[in-house]
Parts: C-alpha cells; sequence; structure tokens
C-alpha cells in the first residue's frame, strides 16, 4: 500500500512538473520572442497606418513594454474578432492583446487578464441619414442596425433591438459601406473606433447613448489552464498601473477617458 501511494504521488508530481515545463511563459523566454496577436484596424489600440505600415496604439505600446519587462523580442501577429479565439487557442500567439471585450460567450473559451479598458456601445451614422438623430431613433421599424460578424456588438444588438433590422457582416469594412452608401442606417462600434470615424472620414456621425447604453471590460486573452503565464502578465498590466506607463500610454492615445487606471 505504501510503495502505491509512493508511486501515485510520483505520478502526481511528475505531471505537475511536465505542467510547469509546458507553461507558455517557458517557450515566451527560451525563443526570446513574446508573439502578439494584435486587430490592426483597431484606431487608438493596435492600428496600422496605411502610409508608413506602423502599428500604433495602447496596446501596441503596452505589448512592447511587456516583451521589454520579459526581456525578450516581440512580433505582431495581424488576427481580428472574428479570427480572435482560433487564434489563440490554436497557438498562432501567446496572448491576444487589442482591447477584447470580455462576453460570456468569449469566457467559456479564453481566460483573460484584469481589464484595462471600458467602452460603452456607440452608433456611426452618416452626415446625410435624416432618420437618425438621436439614440432614440436606432431601435424603431424600418432602420436597419449593421454589426460586424465576432463583435461583442453582435450578441448585444441581437438582445438589445426590438423592432429594428440588425445585419450582420463579415468584416469592419462592410459594415461601414452599408452606412456610407445607405443601405444601413447605422453601425455599432465603440469609443475608440468612432475617434477614428470621425478623423479619417469626412461622412461619418456619432450618435451617443442618452445615458449607460452596454458598457463593457477590455482586457487580453490567452489559452486557459497556464497559470504561470496568466499570473506573469497580470504582474506586468499591475505594474504598469502603478508606474504610471498605463496612463502614459492611455493619454498618448487620447483614451483616457475609458481607462481603468485603479
Amino acid at each position: 500500500m505504501r510503495r502505491l501511494f509512493a508511486t501515485s504521488l510520483l505520478l502526481l508530481l511528475s505531471a505537475s512538473a511536465v505542467a510547469e515545463v509546458r507553461s507558455q511563459l517557458d517557450r515566451i523566454l527560451a525563443d526570446k520572442t513574446l508573439r502578439v496577436c494584435v486587430w490592426p484596424d483597431y484606431f487608438g489600440i493596435s492600428y496600422r497606418d496605411p502610409k508608413n505600415r506602423q502599428l500604433t496604439g495602447i496596446d501596441v505600446d503596452l505589448a512592447k513594454g511587456l516583451a521589454r519587462d520579459l526581456g525578450v523580442g516581440l512580433e505582431f501577429i495581424d488576427s481580428s474578432f472574428a479570427r480572435l479565439i482560433p487564434d489563440v487557442l490554436e497557438n498562432r500567439c501567446d496572448i491576444a492583446m487589442f482591447a477584447i471585450g470580455i462576453t460570456p460567450q468569449r469566457q467559456e473559451k479564453l481566460r483573460f487578464t484584469q481589464p484595462h479598458l471600458a467602452s460603452d456601445i456607440f452608433a456611426i451614422t452618416s452626415q446625410s441619414n435624416r432618420r437618425i438623430k438621436s439614440w432614440a431613433d436606432i431601435d424603431k421599424p424600418g432602420v436597419v442596425v449593421a454589426v460586424a460578424k465576432g463583435t461583442l456588438h453582435e450578441p448585444v444588438m441581437r438582445d438589445k433591438l426590438k423592432a429594428a433590422t440588425l445585419k450582420v457582416f463579415d468584416t469592419p469594412q462592410a459594415r461601414e459601406q452599408e452606412v456610407e452608401s445607405g443601405r444601413a442606417d447605422v453601425f455599432m462600434t465603440d469609443y475608440p473606433f468612432s475617434r477614428r470615424m470621425l478623423k479619417t472620414t469626412d461622412w461619418a456621425r456619432v450618435i451617443r447613448p442618452d445615458g449607460v447604453y452596454h458598457v463593457t471590460p477590455y482586457a487580453w486573452a490567452l489559452r486557459p489552464g497556464d497559470d504561470r503565464w496568466h499570473g506573469r502578465v497580470e504582474q506586468y498590466l499591475l505594474q504598469a498601473r502603478r508606474n504610471g506607463e498605463l496612463k502614459a500610454a492611455a493619454e498618448r492615445h487620447d483614451l483616457l477617458p475609458i481607462a481603468l487606471l485603479n
């Protein structure tokens, strides 16, 4: 019996040791490279400038900070909200850092850090649209609301809309084209992307909710089951809050109103 107990204990310890060795953190440190998934169209978060092809944004800055804190190089990997879950689970990247909304659907598959941003939902309509003057005009018969597939706005608007028609498009660009052309009345987005539309187009108009509509916390996403790697990322995020790195990055990209600094 004692021998059986000792053997079982040894197997448990060995399994624990293997789990430790298999931490993503060990791969990162061994290869000296942190692989970060980003959505390169997310203005203020992880946006690739079409002119110089450089990535900028709060999560780009913090990804650089995390890599620096780990003492490793950094590789950005293009992803999207539609590809987020397979990209993370299939090990295309070590962490997804593009202000990912924490939703119940995503929490079933992914593990999140503590949130560093939080945004309500905003609507984008065209300057020429006469139907939509305020938030109260959106959920009415005959109004077409566009959302991008895989974004948090898809399940939220399915639940929220009672009278308007919801249309789901494969890409963010498609939902924008529908509104610009007049085939849809509004598309739903968040604070950072609404800023992009105002800065980069001459046709967009932002409709803000009258009060709090549906605030979502944003965080970074990892594969579940790796406590060491998750803990190490949380350690960096806490440090970035305490030393002002998070605040400085939020200020640099005009996101201070939605930054969670405490």
